[in-house]
Protein backbone atom coordinates (compact mmCIF):
# COMPACT_ATOMS: atom_id res chain seq x y z
CA UNK A 1 0.00 0.00 0.00
CA UNK A 2 1.80 3.50 -1.22
CA UNK A 3 1.87 5.96 0.97
CA UNK A 4 3.34 9.22 0.05
CA UNK A 5 5.67 12.05 1.96
CA UNK A 6 7.00 14.64 0.46
CA UNK A 7 10.33 17.16 1.92
CA UNK A 8 10.54 20.78 1.66
CA UNK A 9 13.77 22.26 1.55
CA UNK A 10 13.34 26.21 1.99
CA UNK A 11 14.59 29.17 0.80
CA UNK A 12 14.12 32.47 0.41
CA UNK A 13 13.17 32.55 -3.21
CA UNK A 14 12.87 28.85 -3.87
CA UNK A 15 11.59 25.60 -2.81
CA UNK A 16 13.17 22.23 -3.03
CA UNK A 17 10.16 19.87 -2.97
CA UNK A 18 10.75 16.14 -3.38
CA UNK A 19 7.90 13.45 -3.20
CA UNK A 20 8.45 9.48 -3.01
CA UNK A 21 6.38 6.36 -1.88
CA UNK A 22 7.61 4.88 1.61
CA UNK A 23 8.56 1.35 0.53
CA UNK A 24 9.10 -1.47 3.05
CA UNK A 25 12.46 -2.08 1.71
CA UNK A 26 13.77 1.01 2.46
CA UNK A 27 14.53 2.15 -1.19
CA UNK A 28 13.17 5.84 -2.50
CA UNK A 29 12.37 6.61 -5.70
CA UNK A 30 11.88 11.13 -5.50
CA UNK A 31 10.11 12.92 -7.77
CA UNK A 32 11.96 16.21 -7.90
CA UNK A 33 10.69 19.82 -8.26
CA UNK A 34 11.64 23.57 -7.75
CA UNK A 35 8.97 25.98 -6.54
CA UNK A 36 8.84 29.91 -6.16
CA UNK A 37 7.68 31.07 -3.31
CA UNK A 38 5.19 33.75 -4.19
CA UNK A 39 1.82 33.27 -3.28
CA UNK A 40 0.32 32.13 -6.19
CA UNK A 41 2.76 29.09 -6.45
CA UNK A 42 2.61 27.98 -3.11
CA UNK A 43 -1.30 27.72 -3.89
CA UNK A 44 -0.27 25.53 -6.86
CA UNK A 45 2.53 23.77 -4.67
CA UNK A 46 -0.33 22.60 -2.07
CA UNK A 47 -2.60 21.44 -5.20
CA UNK A 48 -0.13 19.61 -6.88
CA UNK A 49 1.00 18.06 -3.39
CA UNK A 50 -2.99 17.15 -3.08
CA UNK A 51 -3.11 15.77 -6.90
CA UNK A 52 0.09 13.56 -5.88
CA UNK A 53 -1.99 12.24 -3.16
CA UNK A 54 0.95 12.91 -0.39
CA UNK A 55 0.19 11.97 3.03
CA UNK A 56 3.09 13.98 5.40
CA UNK A 57 4.82 16.61 4.61
CA UNK A 58 8.32 17.92 6.46
CA UNK A 59 10.16 20.72 5.92
CA UNK A 60 13.27 22.58 7.58
CA UNK A 61 12.69 25.41 9.50
CA UNK A 62 15.00 27.85 7.68
CA UNK A 63 14.61 31.48 9.48
CA UNK A 64 11.52 32.72 8.99
CA UNK A 65 10.74 31.65 5.36
CA UNK A 66 9.23 28.51 6.54
CA UNK A 67 6.53 30.09 8.14
CA UNK A 68 4.38 31.76 4.35
CA UNK A 69 4.84 28.09 2.78
CA UNK A 70 3.52 26.61 6.26
CA UNK A 71 0.31 28.76 5.66
CA UNK A 72 -0.33 27.81 2.37
CA UNK A 73 0.07 24.58 2.82
CA UNK A 74 -1.94 24.49 5.81
CA UNK A 75 -4.71 26.57 4.20
CA UNK A 76 -4.85 24.56 0.99
CA UNK A 77 -3.39 21.20 1.21
CA UNK A 78 -5.39 18.25 2.28
CA UNK A 79 -4.58 14.87 0.96
CA UNK A 80 -7.79 13.04 -0.99
CA UNK A 81 -7.44 10.06 0.94
CA UNK A 82 -6.39 9.21 3.80
CA UNK A 83 -5.22 5.43 3.65
CA UNK A 84 -6.36 2.64 5.85
CA UNK A 85 -3.75 1.54 8.62
CA UNK A 86 -1.40 4.53 7.14
CA UNK A 87 -1.16 5.91 11.18
CA UNK A 88 -2.61 8.92 13.29
CA UNK A 89 0.25 11.54 11.46
CA UNK A 90 -1.66 10.98 7.94
CA UNK A 91 -2.32 14.41 6.61
CA UNK A 92 -0.04 16.17 9.22
CA UNK A 93 2.50 18.86 8.60
CA UNK A 94 5.83 19.03 10.34
CA UNK A 95 8.61 21.43 10.96
CA UNK A 96 12.25 19.90 11.47
CA UNK A 97 15.13 21.69 13.28
CA UNK A 98 17.21 22.36 11.03
CA UNK A 99 20.23 21.11 13.54
CA UNK A 100 18.85 17.22 12.83
CA UNK A 101 18.83 17.28 9.10
CA UNK A 102 22.40 18.36 8.72
CA UNK A 103 24.20 16.29 6.60
CA UNK A 104 28.12 15.61 5.73
CA UNK A 105 30.41 18.74 5.52
CA UNK A 106 29.94 20.77 2.16
CA UNK A 107 28.41 22.71 0.09
CA UNK A 108 24.32 22.76 0.79
CA UNK A 109 22.21 20.88 -1.51
CA UNK A 110 18.95 21.45 -2.48
CA UNK A 111 17.17 18.35 -3.65
CA UNK A 112 19.69 15.97 -1.47
CA UNK A 113 18.12 17.70 1.65
CA UNK A 114 14.63 17.23 1.26
CA UNK A 115 15.80 14.05 0.31
CA UNK A 116 17.51 13.70 3.64
CA UNK A 117 14.29 15.17 5.33
CA UNK A 118 11.91 12.28 4.05
CA UNK A 119 14.55 9.26 4.83
CA UNK A 120 15.11 10.76 8.54
CA UNK A 121 11.13 11.57 8.90
CA UNK A 122 10.57 7.94 8.24
CA UNK A 123 13.38 6.33 10.10
CA UNK A 124 11.71 9.12 12.98
CA UNK A 125 15.26 10.55 13.77
CA UNK A 126 13.90 14.38 12.86
CA UNK A 127 13.26 16.54 16.02
CA UNK A 128 10.17 17.94 15.51
CA UNK A 129 9.24 21.56 16.17
CA UNK A 130 5.66 22.25 17.78
CA UNK A 131 4.02 24.54 15.80
CA UNK A 132 0.14 25.58 17.22
CA UNK A 133 -2.80 26.15 15.33
CA UNK A 134 -3.99 29.72 13.76
CA UNK A 135 -5.87 31.07 16.80
CA UNK A 136 -3.13 30.25 18.71
CA UNK A 137 -0.76 31.65 16.78
CA UNK A 138 -2.74 34.63 16.40
CA UNK A 139 -2.90 35.20 20.20
CA UNK A 140 0.65 35.22 20.81
CA UNK A 141 1.87 37.33 18.22
CA UNK A 142 -1.17 39.58 20.01
CA UNK A 143 0.35 39.02 23.69
CA UNK A 144 4.05 39.66 21.60
CA UNK A 145 3.26 42.95 20.31
CA UNK A 146 1.46 43.75 23.35
CA UNK A 147 4.25 42.79 25.56
CA UNK A 148 6.79 44.65 23.18
CA UNK A 149 4.75 47.78 23.35
CA UNK A 150 5.13 47.65 27.62
CA UNK A 151 8.48 46.99 27.43
CA UNK A 152 9.17 50.23 24.61
CA UNK A 153 7.19 52.10 27.37
CA UNK A 154 8.62 51.68 30.04
CA UNK A 155 11.68 51.66 28.97
CA UNK A 156 11.34 55.10 27.36
CA UNK A 157 10.02 56.37 31.04
CA UNK A 158 13.05 55.12 32.16
CA UNK A 159 15.35 56.92 30.03
CA UNK A 160 13.55 60.09 30.28
CA UNK A 161 13.23 60.36 33.93
CA UNK A 162 16.90 59.74 33.74
CA UNK A 163 17.80 62.77 31.82
CA UNK A 164 15.51 64.68 34.34
CA UNK A 165 17.69 63.37 37.25
CA UNK A 166 20.62 63.93 34.90
CA UNK A 167 19.57 68.20 34.66
CA UNK A 168 18.66 68.06 38.29
CA UNK A 169 14.84 68.22 37.44
CA UNK A 170 13.09 66.28 40.22
CA UNK A 171 9.25 64.93 38.60
CA UNK A 172 8.47 62.59 41.33
CA UNK A 173 8.12 66.03 44.08
CA UNK A 174 5.47 66.73 41.87
CA UNK A 175 3.74 63.77 40.36
CA UNK A 176 3.97 60.34 39.84
CA UNK A 177 6.32 60.34 36.65
CA UNK A 178 4.15 57.80 35.39
CA UNK A 179 1.13 59.82 35.15
CA UNK A 180 3.04 62.68 34.10
CA UNK A 181 3.72 60.35 30.71
CA UNK A 182 0.54 58.98 30.28
CA UNK A 183 -1.43 62.30 30.34
CA UNK A 184 0.29 65.28 28.03
CA UNK A 185 -1.43 67.69 30.40
CA UNK A 186 -0.17 66.89 33.58
CA UNK A 187 3.19 66.38 31.81
CA UNK A 188 3.51 70.00 31.21
CA UNK A 189 2.11 70.74 34.50
CA UNK A 190 4.07 69.03 36.37
CA UNK A 191 7.73 70.39 33.92
CA UNK A 192 6.61 73.89 34.62
CA UNK A 193 5.79 73.85 38.35
CA UNK A 194 9.72 71.82 38.89
CA UNK A 195 10.66 74.64 36.56
CA UNK A 196 9.32 77.58 39.05
CA UNK A 197 11.24 75.94 41.69
CA UNK A 198 14.53 74.37 40.72
CA UNK A 199 17.90 75.96 40.41
CA UNK A 200 20.59 74.96 37.77
CA UNK A 201 23.85 75.77 39.04
CA UNK A 202 26.04 78.30 36.69
CA UNK A 203 29.23 76.80 36.24
CA UNK A 204 30.74 80.12 34.89
CA UNK A 205 29.76 82.63 37.59
CA UNK A 206 29.86 79.83 40.63
CA UNK A 207 26.52 81.28 41.18
CA UNK A 208 22.81 79.33 40.75
CA UNK A 209 20.31 80.47 38.30
CA UNK A 210 16.05 79.99 39.59
CA UNK A 211 13.97 79.65 36.75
Amino acid sequence: MKYRIAGIDVHKRMLAVVITDIAGDGEFQFERRKVGTSPSELCRLADWLAAEQVEEVVMESTAQYWRPVWAALEQRWRPKRLQEGAGARSGQLHLAQAQSNRGAAGRKKDFPDAERLVKRLAAQELRLSFVPDVEQRLWRTIMRRKHQLTRNRVQFQNRLECLLEEAHIKLSRVENPSQSFRNASLGRHGFNSVAETTQFPDHENGTALCL
